[in-house]
């Protein structure tokens, strides 16, 4: 019942809002009994880690949620085709964007006009894990640490070498230009569309380095194909103990770790966010689960909506400042 104290306007504003709320939460659980399917946005190709990921807890979360949660590829311009799309579909709950940082916190800085703004267009949902970005190389180099890697360029490519990354204007192109100056080499970008097209040229020994997440890179490490060398965060990452840090060697600010989380439309009502909140805390909760994207590379830790919106925020000031640091004018 209204307080009869409300102003009738204000009366008015919170039925409308309540209305809102409750009957998108209904529209949900009616299309769901439907079987109506809930898309996962991925922006990146089938294949690549980010995909894996996306599959991994989709196959779960269907049964949580009573519907399908079938992964959408919307590849291209380092999630930027997919971050446009998850702007343009109704604010319903049925469709969500699994997303690493470089969407939401990088593009957004980087690109004059990516389509989209990642403070007003989106609302975080929840996260569920971090990585470290790092720096491999290929088989075909005789290198087994960064500094034999250095070593490797100066003696036998003239100081020059060209590095691998996934996407244009990405962490991992900001990291090759933070090893050149550092270490006074003339290393160059060379830009991919997603990491699986990358590591299979260094698989192929058509690039000697690139730098992705682990994710994208550890099962082809731990065959021997590639090698880690070095790694971004404030720790070695557990799974590689025995590769240091950028950190260790000098490199600063390189100590906040990317995350991956759940973004939705803005609008979105908030009890079905919170549903879809809990559902993924429960799919993180599965031993078999846990295991399985702690194999890919991930630390896993489920983060509610409010604690992860914070990490996004204070990710993206970090990283800020670093890209106007080094100069970079967004394209």
């Amino acid at each position: 019942m209204f307080s009869t104290r409300m102003p009738r306007a204000s009366r008015r504003v919170f039925a409308i809002g309540l209305a809102a709320a409750m009957a998108g939460l209904a529209g949900l659980a009616q299309a769901q009994q439907q079987g109506a399917p809930i898309r996962l946005l991925v922006g990146f190709p089938a294949g690549a880690g980010t995909d894996a990921i996306a599959r991994t807890l989709g196959e779960k979360l269907k049964d949580q949620l009573g519907a399908p949660v079938v992964v959408e590829n919307r590849a291209g311009a380092g999630g930027q085709i997919a971050a446009q799309a998850l702007k343009a579909a109704p604010a319903d709950g049925h469709t969500l964007l699994l997303s690493h940082d470089h969407t939401i916190s990088i593009l957004p800085q980087v690109v004059k006009n990516p389509g989209y703004n990642s403070a007003t267009d989106f609302v975080p949902v929840a996260g569920f894990a971090t990585f470290a970005n790092v720096l491999a190389v290929s088989g075909g180099t005789p290198a087994k640490s960064l500094d034999e890697y250095l070593k490797w360029v100066r003696t036998q490519r003239g100081g020059k070498d060209t590095i691998g990354v996934p996407a244009p204007a990405s962490i991992p192109e900001f990291l090759v230009k933070m090893i050149g100056s550092k270490y006074k080499i003339d290393v160059q970008a060379a830009p991919y569309r997603g990491s699986a097209p990358m590591t299979a040229d260094m698989l192929g020994n058509q690039i000697s380095a690139g730098i992705a997440s682990v994710p994208d890179f550890i099962e082809n490490h731990r065959a021997g194909k590639l090698r880690i060398v070095a790694t971004i965060g404030a720790k070695r990452q557990a799974l590689l103990p025995q590769v240091p840090t950028f950190t260790e060697m000098g490199f600063a600010n390189l100590e906040d770790l990317p995350y991956y989380g759940v973004f939705a439309p803005v609008g979105t009502p908030q009890p079905v966010i919170d549903r879809f909140g809990e559902a993924l805390a429960k799919v993180l909760a599965m031993p078999d689960v846990k295991q399985k994207l702690t194999t890919m590379g991930l630390t896993v830790a489920y983060e509610p909506q409010g604690q992860f919106a914070g990490r996004v925020r204070t990710y993206t000031q970090t990283w800020e400042q670093i890209i106007k640091a080094s100069g970079f004018t967004p394209q």
